[in-house]
């Protein structure tokens, strides 16, 4: 490398070296490294840089450094699928995956750009604003362009239940809220002690909303804190004890759907059921798709699965991909979930609503037309519409699948008029032995805290898991692993404020932004009127 690359890449870290940093001690909140209490000031290197340079370019970079850091770094694991399963390279694969990390990154390279312009017109009262900003804007990446809620500041902190208990009234955006609000409040704090040291004289204003902004994080602290605190000691509502059992087959994703191991694979799960049988289970769940077969449409192994099941006393819900007739004729195919009862018959089906992007269809697909499916199936499923949940003996429960458990309105949704428990059944296999397992279960944690209903999450290479509706992991399986796992759940039929009026306080950050963006160009167009 010649001496010219090496200075222009010294200048480089040299500039964004904040920014770096911030991203590094982002990544290193979530699983994988789980050091959730740096989320509490792993922002302020950045912050602090972008508020001394007043450079608002500069800040927008940083931002994109610093989101891009981050989002590469836990969200790595997405090329596994693409690369293994989508046969396509290795380096092509690793691009896309920087290419969402740097869509994602604009996020917070925008978090960056308004805040420095909020800083250079508002200083006194900028950084009360800036939680506002990031919350609204998390919300935003959650539903835009099919949305992508992963990597929420929040998720972070899913062991610190005292904090993450306030979700069944604000949402995981509420924890976004106040980790951005205790990295503002020190940020705050820095530059106030920067001033002393000579950078600029601070103004007796300033300190005194440095010391009030203090001392509103102390109270917003205590609140929560107590909030929690009243919440994990409190009995769960009226609702009897159920047993049951989750069974996490370990297939391969290369051997489910080949001929040659279908017989294998549904012994497997058999074998596996009566096991699990043994502990008097009232439901036994298997994974996303784990059936080998199309269930009603190949009738041989469709009627011995029947049969099986009339040999039970339990209900059995598994994951299967159905081929149905649409109203035109045209044959659909849907991944679902199907409920047996005890006497082989089909008493729910759910098909899954949420698609994966890319995975199961192709959004956009004028705009994409040269794109195919990375993962080759049968065509492109179609989404379902039915948010009702099951309705039986053992409870009232919903059965989101696979992804759709990281989306919160939709799982919220099912719980408009009560339920009992949530089922998730998933299939992660597409991601290796990654962190994404790893985070795709802790993300499921807030889901049964927003809605107070226990979790079941039954995933086919793992993790599989039982969590209460505190948020507190029960009991769960490693990962890639064949074990059956039976617990006693407690069902709530608790409908939360979150269930109720869903995502009200990130949709009222977003007003506040809004609002706030209006009365800086009106206070531009009058500053330019004057000149």
């Amino acid at each position: 490398m010649s001496s010219m690359k090496i200075s222009v890449i010294t200048v480089f870290l040299k500039k964004y070296r904040y920014s770096i940093l911030s991203g590094v001690l982002l990544l290193l909140c979530f699983p994988g490294f789980n050091l959730s209490f740096i989320a509490w000031f792993a922002l302020v290197p950045f912050l602090f840089s972008i508020l001394t340079s007043n450079n608002r370019i500069f800040a927008l970079k940083s931002g994109l450094l610093t989101g891009t850091i981050l989002f590469f770094g836990t969200q790595y694991w997405i090329y596994h699928s693409i690369n293994h399963f989508g046969n396509i390279p290795f380096v092509s694969s690793i691009s896309i995956v920087l290419l969402l990390s740097l869509y994602q990154g604009f996020y917070i390279a925008l978090f960056g750009f308004l805040t420095q312009i909020y800083y250079g017109k508002h200083r006194s009262k900028a950084l009360l604003l800036t939680p506002f900003l990031w919350s609204g804007l998390e919300y935003i990446k959650s539903f835009l362009f099919t949305g992508f809620p992963w990597t929420l500041l929040g998720h972070s902190q899913f062991t610190f239940l005292h904090i993450i208990q306030i979700v069944d009234i604000t949402g995981v955006y509420g924890i976004s809220f106040l980790i951005l609000f205790s990295n503002t409040v020190i940020t705050e704090v820095l530059l106030y002690f920067s001033y002393l040291w000579g950078r600029e004289k601070c103004s007796a204003l300033e300190i005194k909303t440095i010391k009030g902004h203090v001392i509103i994080l102390f109270i917003i602290f205590f609140v929560v804190l107590t909030y929690g605190g009243i919440r994990l000691n409190s009995c769960s509502q009226s609702g009897d004890r159920i047993k049951i059992s989750i069974i996490q087959g370990n297939i391969e994703q290369n051997r489910k759907w080949n001929k040659q191991y279908k017989e294998e694979v549904v012994e497997i799960y058999k074998s596996l059921t009566m096991e699990a049988l043994k502990e008097g289970p009232r439901l036994v769940v298997w994974p996303e798709t784990s059936l080998p077969f199309f269930f009603g449409t190949e009738k041989d192994y469709t009627g011995d699965l029947r049969d099986f099941q009339k040999k039970t006393d339990s209900y059995l819900l598994f994951g299967t991909v159905l081929i149905k007739e649409s109203p035109d004729r045209r044959a659909l195919v849907t991944n679902s979930s199907i409920l047996l009862s005890s006497n082989g018959k089909t008493v729910y089906n759910y098909d899954k609503i949420h698609l994966v992007p890319f995975g199961e269809y192709v959004p956009f697909r004028k705009l994409f037309f040269f794109i195919n499916k990375i993962v080759e199936s049968i065509g492109d499923f179609a989404p379902g519409t039915n948010t009702s949940p099951a309705d039986t003996k053992i409870g009232k429960f919903a059965v989101p699948v696979c992804y759709e458990i990281i989306f919160p309105r939709l799982v919220g949704s099912f719980y408009k008029n009560g339920g009992d428990f949530m089922v998730n059944i998933t299939n992660d296999a597409w991601f290796g032995k990654t962190n994404g397992p790893h985070q795709h279960f802790i993300i499921s944690i807030f889901r049964a805290i927003e809605n107070r209903k226990p979790l079941i999450r039954a995933a086919n290479t793992g993790i599989s898991g039982f969590v209460d509706t505190k948020g507190r992991i029960i009991a769960n399986t490693g990962l890639f692993e064949r074990k059956v796992l039976t617990c006693e759940i407690v069902k709530n039929n608790e409908i939360t404020i979150y269930t109720s009026y869903g995502d009200v306080f990130a949709q009222i950050c977003n007003i506040l932004n809004v609002f706030f963006l209006f009365y800086l160009f009106l206070t531009r167009r009058k500053e330019n009127y004057r000149k």
